[in-house]
Formats: structure tokens, sequence, C-alpha cells
């Protein structure tokens, strides 16, 4: 049993989102692929190709480990941890998923299974990996136990298992890797939009040294009551405006109008900004599409808005261009 989920792009909204300000998002042709299949003990097995490791947990085992996770996650919430010590091991996240499927839809298993995850999205730079993998293995699960369940019912099992891993989610990454296509999101309310063809290529700046819950705790504790927001909020609905009506000249001033925003809270490092300069010189723009970071020098995955790719300043920067366009589908059965 196969599954597969896209991962995403926001395009406006990163960070604002968090405050009930809307995002447009952008599912993309990057995906996390899970295979599941039956084995004779009565174990869990997880086998995390990408990052060369596996776990293997009786359903008792699996339990206790759900009641220490949440338990985590209650004491980042008041403060007392960060959101880094949720989770000590990758594959926890998944034993997380795994169990609170069972235990919400009250099955009962009879023999071990095993999943097998693996991914082209780039990890821990914004575009979603970790949503796309939760989902991947929810639909791959599903199917296995012979189960179709209501979207909502997905999203809401997975943004649980996703809060263990970024703290206060939005929501959004979920939902568009459940959903596909373009989005505006907003409190946990979607309105699809025409998936637009747009003149842009990403790179990868690679892994910021601060993780996207750490640096929404961080901006939110220095902006979390600012009215800067309503600048993003704006910004936003000006790039819909501009998609809508195919105004790539006006999509462009805007994304850097959004990129001196993010500047503002201070999530884009000091190479990018150089980086992003650099892009603006040749008549292009661009900004960061995930969380950035608040310390270090590299931002994970940036958006370029060009008619060309801007290949000598990637070059002279040392990142490498990566081609995407939009994914109409979302987390399915192949």
């Amino acid at each position: 049993m196969k599954a597969i989920a896209p991962g995403k792009i926001i395009i406006s909204g990163e960070h604002s989102v968090v405050y009930g300000k809307p995002a447009l998002v952008m599912a993309v042709d990057r995906y996390a692929q899970a295979t599941i299949s039956g084995q004779h003990n009565r174990e869990v097995s997880f086998d995390l190709l990408d990052f060369n490791t596996s776990s293997s947990l009786t359903l008792n085992a699996l339990r206790e480990l759900k009641h220490r996770l949440i338990k985590n996650y209650h004491d980042f919430l008041n403060g007392e941890l960060g959101i880094r010590d949720v989770l000590k091991k990758p594959f926890e996240l998944f034993d997380f998923l795994f169990i609170t499927f069972l235990d919400t839809l009250q099955l009962k298993l009879e023999h071990g299974v095993n999943v097998k995850l693996q991914s082209n999205i780039p990890i821990g730079c914004g575009m979603g990996s970790s949503a796309a993998t939760i989902l991947s293995v929810l639909r791959g699960v599903s199917k296995f136990f012979d189960m179709d369940l209501l979207p909502e019912k997905y999203y809401n099992i997975g943004l649980e298992a996703e809060k263990l891993q970024h703290g206060r989610s939005s929501g959004v990454d979920p939902y568009v890797s459940l959903h596909g296509g373009f989005l505006r999101f907003q409190e946990d309310e979607a309105t699809e939009l025409p998936l637009p063809e747009l003149p842009m290529v990403l790179v990868n700046t690679g892994v910021p040294e601060t993780s996207t819950g750490e640096c929404v705790a961080h901006v939110g504790a220095k902006f979390g009551a600012s009215k800067i927001w309503d600048d993003f909020e704006w910004v936003t609905n000006e790039i819909q405006e501009a998609l809508v009506n195919g105004n790539i000249a006006e999509l462009k001033k805007l994304v850097r109008e959004n990129n001196r925003l993010l500047e503002q809270i201070g999530v884009v490092p000091e190479r990018i900004r150089s980086f992003i300069r650099d892009i603006e010189s040749c008549g292009g723009a661009a900004k960061i599409a995930g969380a950035g970071a608040v310390a270090g020098e590299k931002g994970g995955i940036v958006s370029i808005f060009a008619q060309d790719a801007p290949v000598d300043v990637c070059k002279k920067y040392g990142f490498e261009i990566i081609p995407v366009k939009g994914e109409a589908l979302g987390a399915r059965v192949v």
C-alpha cells in the first residue's frame, strides 16, 4: 500500500497566519511517500529512509510514548520546555501519529505494521515536509485498514501530530497537503483559488539553525501584539488581487514589500537579505517561503519571482535552483 502527499509554498502570509491573518499557499510537485505493509509480529515499525533510522514498538510502548509526548507538549505550552525538546527522535512524530489514529478510531491491531517513509521535499526548509509525511502516512494507513475518512478527520489527526513538531501550528501545512491546489487560508477556513501559473523558481539556502517552532515563538514574544500583522494582511490581499488579474509586475512589487515586512520581524538572515537584494537589482523579486530563521545565515527555501531564473546570482551564493509547479491534487493512495 503506497500513498503520497505534496509539499507546499506559502506565497504570502507566513507568520501572520498564526495571528488570524490570511495566507496564500500552494501545493507543489514535491512529495512525501509512505509505503505500508503487514508483518508477522505485533509491533509497529517505521523506517525513515531519508534519515537512515527506524523504530519498532509494541502498542503498549506506543501508548506510553503518546502520554509522554502529550505531557511534553503541555510543558511547552506552559513555557517549561522548548519545542525542540518535545520530540527526542524523528520517528517519534510518526509513532505518535499511528497510535493516535488507532485510538481515535478505536481500531484493533491484529498483526504488525511496517511503514517506510521517504520524501523529495527539502526537510526543515519551509516546504511542509513534516505535514506532507504525516498526511501520506494517514492516507496510507487508513487504506491499509480499508477505511476512507472524511477530510476533516484526516486534518484533525494530522494537526494534532503537527503541533508536536511546530508548536502553535496554524494548520495551513496539513490542510494544503491534504487538499492540494491553491488556497487562501485563514483561521482554519480555506477558500479554493485557481491554480496560478507563476514565473517562480525556488532556491534552498540551507536548513535554518532555528526550527519553525522556535521562529514562531521568537516572533510571538516580540511582535505578538503588534499591528504589523495588519500590514501583512494588506499585502496578502493585494498579492491575491494581482494573481487573479495576472499582473506580474504588480506581483513582484508586492513580493518585495512582503519581504520588507519579513525583515522587520527579524526572520530574514543577513546573507539572505543580500541575496534578495541582488535578485531585485536584476529586476526580480524574492522572499523566504517558510518561517525563515532568527539566527545563523541559512533561511530555508526562498521563492524567486522572475521571468528568467537568475542563474548567475544563485551560482554566486552557491544556491541550487529548484523548478516547481503547482499541484492540483492532495494526499492520495497511488
